[in-house]
């Protein structure tokens, strides 16, 4: 670094030194001087007003009486010399100024000196900066230091079946007798596979502090540029200075930006990112062996990977990084909250019950937003509340008090929401009514939370035709109460639909059309799938599909409406209670139901609701005396938080919000095939 800062200050000087003799060449002082005709001077010469000429070159210089400077230009005039002796003028000769051939050099090739000097200078910085912009062939990973943070295998929990298949490899790096010695060999490649957010980064940075050997990481990202060839090449660079460095480790963070299926996309198969996948494919287990080098990549699209890539040989171990369960989220919280201040009443247990469905990623964020709103009530400590409106609005969005809604809206969408929690509450075998709010959160102007019991890994055909009379729950409402049908029901309707269509063409749960699966699957061209889609059923058996669908939502809907038109009276008193409070609990619905059937058992909550006073939110009046303080969940896989809007926003609510970061676009978790609605609206 001091070579480099060396060169630097030299360089600037070299420049400065020529701009220097630049300015004093074309700026020498001149004295002053009066120029006059060439005509003028002669004459002034013939009244004899000259006492003294100078001549230099063809600048002739001459000085009267009074010591005047008169100056001209002579042309090629044999007599003007004459004129002078004849005058008997004192006459003095001197060599022409000529500028130093050196500076006449430098004077015409300055210009282009300066501009290979900036070029040279911009070039190393850049290439000094670490962006290589002369070097595009060359690897830009990244080799992990002594000096950099380390992360070790205490600092991940929640994974632990995970983390095992990987404390293994750094075990083999350390001690690689062990193995060897029983004919084991060391996998040449570890695909690290789960959902956003579950933690395969952090296994890769634990892994990189644990095993004591050179770490190289790199994205999928920064193989393929604008250069044709770049990826090849950057990949030959990366193995090469895995083999200099063996035994080592080289992690690839989102393969699939790189891995992704040969012949995908209408572009040929003559694409610069085919080109890098085909030389990934040859030095992972190609012609040359690669002993020693450990490749770890981490995708959350294992689906898109092209299968050369998965095969044994390259990727010999195959990990999956699941979303944790309750005792892994209790760990995750652990290590979270190590940092943070917490109350007495603050119960890492509870808050792990309390959030099924929420990756490692979620708890930090659940973590953050608690520890920012305690400061921003100035408070020293974390209390339970805090954490409780933390994840409302990491699950639901923030609240939107200063939204002006009338009093009309505000009472539609009170009776929309009590319709899908009084649903939710005489249909046993749904997961149990959490809270209830008609403040509006994000794009949802109310929200139904369900929480479930525990976490789910599959439903059963009873309980997805009860979550779609809950989803229906809402619009009934408006339709026996307010007397006409609003927007805010649309995500519902198009919800319960959709599970309709999944139960009858993709899980087989229709008595009339049998246990098979109909209708090609959406594919994406730049899978490799492709380009049309084909039925591949009669026109007789989609008219059937469509009967089937209407019928299981026709269904759901007359099993609520049966349900509201018998209890009209708990949908009053409910829809009036969230008017007069905003939110409230399962147990205030309870408490109402039990009202008018004194016989009725309410489901047992996973969390026990707490009421504190202390706590209340400004501006937001809880039941019981209490806000809501029960966990909520994130769905997913096995979380059945529910949110719904009511309104005039018929785009996509975030009561969906929910689960939107949990499941793909259509709705199926990334986790598992069961697509049911975790979220009523």
């Amino acid at each position: 670094m001091n070579n480099n800062f060396y060169r630097n200050i030299t360089l600037w000087i070299v420049i400065g030194l020529i701009l220097i003799l630049m300015f004093n060449a074309f700026s020498a002082p001149t004295e002053t001087q009066d120029k006059v005709p060439y005509s003028e001077f002669i004459a002034q010469v013939e009244r004899g007003a000259i006492d003294r000429v100078e001549i230099q070159g063809k600048q002739v210089t001459g000085w009267d009486a009074h010591n005047k400077r008169l100056e001209t230009i002579a042309p090629d005039d044999p007599d003007f010399i004459r004129m002078l002796k004849e005058r008997g003028l004192r006459i003095d000769v001197k060599e022409p100024e000529g500028t130093p051939w050196l500076l006449q050099i430098l004077i015409s090739w300055f210009p282009m000196l300066l501009l290979i000097a900036v070029w040279i200078f911009f070039m190393r910085q850049m290439q000094m900066g670490g962006n290589k912009a002369m070097s595009f062939g060359k690897s830009k990973a990244k080799m992990l230091t002594e000096e950099s943070p380390k992360v070790t295998f205490n600092d991940v929990a929640g994974i632990d079946e995970a983390k095992e298949d990987l404390v293994e490899i750094v075990e083999f790096l350390k001690d690689p007798k062990k193995f060897t010695k029983l004919g084991g060999q060391i996998p040449k490649g570890v695909l690290l596979m789960g959902s956003p957010g579950t933690g395969k980064t952090l296994l890769a940075k634990a892994i990189a502090g644990e095993a004591g050997v050179p770490f190289f990481s790199i994205s999928g990202s920064d193989f393929v540029e604008m250069f044709v060839g770049v990826g090849a090449s950057r990949v030959r660079d990366l193995f090469e200075q895995g083999k200099k460095n063996a035994p080592c480790i080289i992690f690839i963070d989102e393969i699939d930006a790189v891995g992704r299926h040969r012949g995908a996309g209408l572009g040929g198969g003559h694409d610069e990112r085919e080109q890098t996948l085909n030389q990934l494919l040859v030095e992972m287990d190609g012609f040359e062996s690669n002993e020693g080098v450990i490749l770890i990549a981490a995708t959350n699209r294992p689906d898109v990977l092209d299968p050369a890539l998965l095969r044994p040989g390259r990727f010999d171990r195959q990990v999956i990084v699941p979303k944790p369960d309750v005792r892994g989220r209790a760990g995750i919280l652990k290590v979270h909250t190590s940092k943070v201040p917490l109350a007495k009443d603050v119960d890492i247990e509870t808050l792990a019950k309390g959030t099924p469905g929420f990756s490692g990623a979620d708890l930090s964020n659940m973590v953050n937003e608690a520890a920012l709103m305690a400061a921003r009530r100035n408070r020293i400590k974390v209390r339970m509340m805090d954490f409780e409106d933390a994840k409302d609005r990491v699950t639901m969005g923030p609240e939107r008090r200063s939204m002006a809604l009338s009093e009309a809206e505000k009472r539609n969408t009170a009776y929309h929401e009590a319709g899908h929690a009084i649903v939710g509450k005489f249909l046993k075998g749904t997961d149990p009514v959490h809270k209830v709010t008609i403040i509006p959160r994000g794009r949802a102007l109310g929200v139904t939370q369900f929480l479930p019991q525990d976490d789910k890994y599959s439903v059963d055909s009873e309980y997805l035709r009860k979550q779609i009379s809950v989803l229906m729950g809402g619009r009934i409402a408006e339709e026996l109460i307010m007397k006409h049908m609003t927007t805010g029901a649309g995500n519902d309707i198009e919800r319960a639909t959709d599970i309709a269509r999944k139960m009858v063409c993709e899980w087989g749960m229709s008595q009339r059309l049998g246990p098979l699966s109909y209708g090609q699957k959406d594919e994406e061209i730049f899978l490799g799938k492709e380009i049309t889609q084909h039925k591949n059923y009669s026109e007789r058996t989609a008219e059937m599909v469509d009967q089937e669908i209407r019928s299981i939502v026709d269904h759901g809907y007359n099993v609520a409406r049966e349900i509201l038109e018998t209890n009209t009276d708990i949908l009053h008193d409910v829809s009036q209670r969230l008017l007069e409070d905003e939110t409230i609990d399962g147990k205030v619905i309870d408490e109402i139901i039990i009202k008018y059937h004194p016989d009725y058992k309410p489901d047992p909550l996973p969390v026990e609701n707490r009421s504190d006073g202390e706590d209340v939110v400004e501006g937001e009046e809880a039941a019981d005396s209490g806000q809501p303080s029960d966990e909520i969940t994130e769905p997913d896989e096995g979380s059945t938080a529910s949110a719904s809007e009511d309104g005039a926003e018929p785009e996509p609510s975030a009561e969906d919000e929910s689960d939107a970061p949990a499941t793909q676009p259509d709705g199926k978790s990334e986790e598992q095939d069961e697509d049911s609605p975790r979220n009523q609206s």
